[in-house]
């Protein structure tokens, strides 16, 4: 017979949990869009008609790979988030505020 999840931490060590809290929120801090839309109880069409698109241009953006960020930005300001753009180096990691107040794309920066 199946046991609770409840009975089954009680019987992990300290360590165990913590190492397993530690993973949880390691999984919850990075997650593809599509994920990151299911986990804020969105559907795709929920997003496309705050977005003004159709539902399968949300399908279409969380499977590309490459985007501009005004795009990302708005996909994720349609969740009710906000986007920063942050580089980590070794010594440190800097946000970049350059793109914080970018307006949406001209004609011209669009691809054709």
């Amino acid at each position: 017979m199946a046991k609770k999840f409840s009975e089954l931490r009680a019987a992990m060590s300290p360590e165990a949990r913590a190492q397993a809290a530690e993973l949880a929120q390691t999984m919850l801090s990075e997650m593809p869009l599509h994920e990151l839309r299911q986990a804020r109880g969105l559907s795709q069409k929920m997003l496309a008609d705050v977005l003004h698109v159709q539902q399968p241009s949300i399908a279409k953006m969380e499977k590309r790979t490459d985007m501009y960020l005004s795009t990302l930005r708005s996909h994720i300001q349609a969740m009710g988030g906000e986007l920063e753009v942050i580089a980590r180096f070794p010594d440190g990691a800097v946000k970049i505020s350059n793109f914080a107040e970018l307006g949406a794309p001209t004609q011209a920066a669009m691809p054709s």
